[in-house]
Parts: C-alpha cells; sequence; structure tokens
C-alpha cells in the first residue's frame, strides 16, 4: 500500500497550497472511516458464511487458502489477476462527505496494493467461522491499513523522501508480500493457521 500513499494523500491534500494541514488529517480520517465501514460488514458476511460452513472447517481451510497462495503469485506477477485495479483518478474529494464516499469506493474497487491482501483477510474470515470473529478480523485490517494513511497525512511534508524509497524499490516489496501471503496460504491450507486463531481469538 505504501507506493500509492502519495497518490492517495494528493486527493486529500487539493489542488491548491491553501489546504490546510488540519483539512488534509480530517479527509484522510473520513476516507479510512469509510472503508473500515464496509471492510466490517464484509467481515462479518464472511464470518457468517464461514459459520454456516463450520461442518466442512477442512475444505474451507483448504479452498481459501488456494485462493491465498493465488492472491501472492499474483503479487509475484507469476499469475496476474486483471480484477485488481486501481481506482478512478477521475474522482475529486472536496470535503468530508466526498472523502467518506471515496473510502467506500476504495473498498470495492479492490486496488492492486490492497487486493491481494484484503481477499486473505476475508478468506482468514470465512475460516473463522463466526461473525464476530470476522468482524474483529476486518476491523483490524482497516486499522492496520489506515493508520499510516492518517499518519502520512499528518505528517505529509516530512515524508516525501521516504516515499521517493519506496517507490524504488515497489519491486522488492511486491515480492515480500507475494511469498508473505503464499506462507499464509500454506499455513492456512494446513490448518495450522486456524490452530493459531482460535487461541488467540
Amino acid at each position: 500500500m505504501l507506493p500509492m500513499l502519495p497518490l492517495y494523500l494528493s486527493y486529500f491534500a487539493g489542488d491548491t497550497k491553501t489546504e490546510k494541514k488540519g483539512q488534509t488529517v480530517i479527509k484522510a480520517t473520513a476516507f479510512v472511516m469509510g472503508f473500515t465501514l464496509v471492510f466490517c460488514l464484509l467481515g462479518v458476511f464472511a464470518g457468517t458464511l464461514g459459520g454456516l460452513l463450520s461442518r466442512y472447517k477442512t475444505v474451507v481451510n483448504a479452498v481459501c487458502g488456494t485462493i491465498v497462495i493465488l492472491l501472492g503469485l499474483s503479487y509475484l506477477e507469476i499469475i496476474p489477476l486483471r480484477f485488481l485495479k486501481g481506482v478512478s483518478k477521475a474522482y475529486r474529494i472536496t470535503g468530508i462527505v466526498s472523502a467518506f464516499l471515496f473510502g467506500m469506493v476504495y473498498s470495492v474497487c479492490l486496488t492492486p496494493c490492497i487486493g491481494a491482501f484484503l481477499g486473505s483477510a476475508l478468506m482468514l474470515a470465512a475460516t473463522s467461522a463466526g461473525a464476530l470473529k470476522g468482524l474483529l478480523l476486518l476491523l483490524l485490517y482497516s486499522l492496520g491499513l489506515g493508520v499510516p494513511f492518517i499518519i502520512s497525512a499528518v505528517l505529509i511534508d516530512g515524508l516525501k523522501g521516504a516515499f521517493s524509497f519506496i517507490k524504488r524499490h515497489y519491486r522488492v516489496i511486491n515480492v515480500v508480500c507475494g511469498f508473505f501471503l503464499i506462507f499464509i496460504g500454506c499455513l492456512m491450507i494446513f490448518g495450522l493457521l486456524d490452530r493459531f486463531l482460535s487461541l488467540t481469538l
């Protein structure tokens, strides 16, 4: 997600230099709340569906783990998944409401930087076999995704060098993320991640 931060923050900062930092932070927070709402609802749905299929736990783990591995392979560009498209640059943020709506749009567009991990989080929620666990998992996922947005909005003037470094190493970041997803997918297939969740949730 980090290489996309400058692009998304440019939506919040506006087209002029008169935009105050406080306004940027408020709009970034509204944006995070927008996608958090949708992600949590998806988590509840995935957890509920997993609960209904709890008697087929082994099969659900295998299917979800396989999907996560495929998403990891897409990060490695071994299997291209064309449905992970970016959001339109034509969208304009003019205030808190539009930032909130943009967050909701962002959540359903499955952008290339979060699509694979969102899919993995939903697969994990499905294997949790419970609406509450699904909600908690996606809430934590949203916080993990949203906190960097808000911090970056606060420190936007001092992060230009860091953004440039991340962009230069974008390929390395994708490779690491891809292998991480494949590792998680294997844990899901063999039921090891499910055992860990039963101890922590």
